[in-house]
């Protein structure tokens, strides 16, 4: 007995990884999902690869979660993915201060952030 299992969410060709609690702002990270998006998964792996941004190490190890999952999971073919979503969400923040002149403080924000990749296999064009 049991609760029923629940509907997949995305569609049969497609994929997903997500990473959470990235230690760096989303606006930041969201510069380097943006070059990404609707690349195919090939060039997009290697865009990232010499990509001197400090998030894109963090995009391409989500990436490539993203396409083995396509593979193992679900039986994509690989040649064929494109990265269809790249979106980037906030998570947590912590609150640091720190000491300023004649007792004031200073308020440090240090964001944490979530990413999302979804990857798509394109139809074949007949």
């Amino acid at each position: 007995m049991g609760k029923p299992k629940k509907p997949r969410r995305l569609a049969d060709n497609e994929a997903q990884a997500v990473t959470t609690m990235l230690r760096i702002s989303p606006r930041k990270l969201n510069l380097v999902a943006a070059m990404i998006r609707g690349m195919e998964v090939g060039r997009a792996l290697v865009a990232l690869e010499f990509c001197r941004k400090k998030a894109a190490p963090m995009v391409k190890k989500t990436l490539e979660s993203a396409i083995a999952n396509a593979e193992n999971n679900h039986g994509l073919d690989v040649d064929r993915l494109y990265v269809a979503e790249a979106s980037v969400g906030k998570s947590l923040v912590l609150k640091r201060y720190r000491p300023r002149a004649r007792g004031r403080v200073g308020r440090i924000l240090k964001p944490f952030s979530r990413l999302r990749i979804v990857v798509r296999e394109r139809e074949e064009a007949a």
